[in-house]
């Protein structure tokens, strides 16, 4: 019943995003589109509300895979240095290969993130102190370092302008031919529920699964890939959606459990409509002009995070 819920108010709010904008278009124009009204619908307004949809749903999945895999309800690709590293690898990619397609950018720093969340992973073995709070911290320090590293080599090659882009969301770009790498972070997401049991059980301890016949390390490694992979994408196609990743798969837990593969397609769909109205909300609060995606997801996700946080001792285990 609640996944109904989730689809009737996501199919209700995106019917209303795809006329809300500066270029007047209403639902009584559909019978009777102009020429230029069609070209706002399939350049501009439809591809800016898939990838909001897309987007939204596999930042929240592999935040989820995240806290499965590290056994922590406040890990995410934020949290544990993915984006900060996917970003240096945008940098590296901008500095060694400036004519390079999106492809091959989304490559390389789909590389760097999966680097930089194996080294997080191994950094989080070796800590003994496994406390709710502390390994998200341990996350953000890390992610501080990459990110520091990231802001210097920038400054040094003149190109702070060129990497702040990819700092802060935003969908007012988002147009026909600019956006359709998202399509490949679909495939990922097929695969995730595939191996939703598997995570579940990976996430029980490295013993526990073994007991199980699990093949740990091989799970968690597809793990990783994916959460690099999505991650990599996103950051490259939208730029930076925080909290995300860490905020929904928390409120799923809530009323759903932890088992994944059951709170999979919640997680997603829940994912997507908060990214949805947090982008509403961004092009009608100061209309005609927009408020970045990063922004409104940062605020009200950061507020949503500190909630979680003061409730720890109910929520997180």
């Amino acid at each position: 019943m609640r996944v109904l819920y989730l689809v009737i108010t996501l199919i209700i709010l995106s019917i209303a995003s795809i006329f809300i904008g500066v270029s007047e278009l209403s639902l009584m124009d559909i019978g009777g589109l102009t020429s230029q009204q069609q070209e706002i619908l399939l350049v501009s307004r439809i591809p800016r509300l898939l990838s909001i949809l897309i987007a939204g749903m596999s930042m929240s999945v592999i935040g989820f895979i995240m806290q499965q895999l590290s056994r922590n309800k406040f890990v995410s690709p934020t949290t544990a240095g993915t984006m900060d590293s996917a970003r240096l690898g945008i940098l590296a990619a901008l500095i060694l290969f400036p004519t390079a397609s999106m492809l091959m950018k989304v490559s390389i720093a789909f590389v760097f993130a999966l680097a930089g969340t194996f080294l997080f992973m191994k950094i989080l073995d070796r800590i003994k102190f496994k406390d709710t709070i502390f390994i998200p911290l341990v996350g953000l320090m890390f992610g501080n370092i990459v990110g520091s590293l990231t802001t210097f080599i920038a400054y040094r090659f003149d190109m702070i302008q060129s990497i702040g882009s990819w700092l802060q969301g935003d969908f007012s770009m988002i147009v026909k031919g600019r956006y359709e790498l998202l399509y490949l972070s679909i495939p990922a997401l097929i695969l995730a529920y595939f191996y939703a049991n598997r995570f579940t059980i990976a996430g029980m301890g490295k013993d526990f699964a073994s007991n199980l016949g699990l093949q740990y390390k091989q799970i968690v490694n597809i793990g990783l890939v994916i959460v690099a992979f999505v991650s990599s994408i996103v950051l490259l196609t939208v730029g930076s959606l925080p909290f995300l990743g860490l905020i929904i798969p928390n409120i799923v837990s809530i009323y759903q459990g932890d088992h994944l593969q059951k709170n999979l397609l919640h997680t997603a769909l829940l994912g997507a409509l908060f990214v949805l109205v947090c982008d509403i909300l961004g092009r009608v609060l100061i209309f005609p002009y927009e408020i970045s995606i990063g922004l409104t997801v940062g605020v009200l996700g950061s507020g949503i995070f500190l909630f979680l946080l003061l409730r720890r001792n109910a929520y997180a285990s």
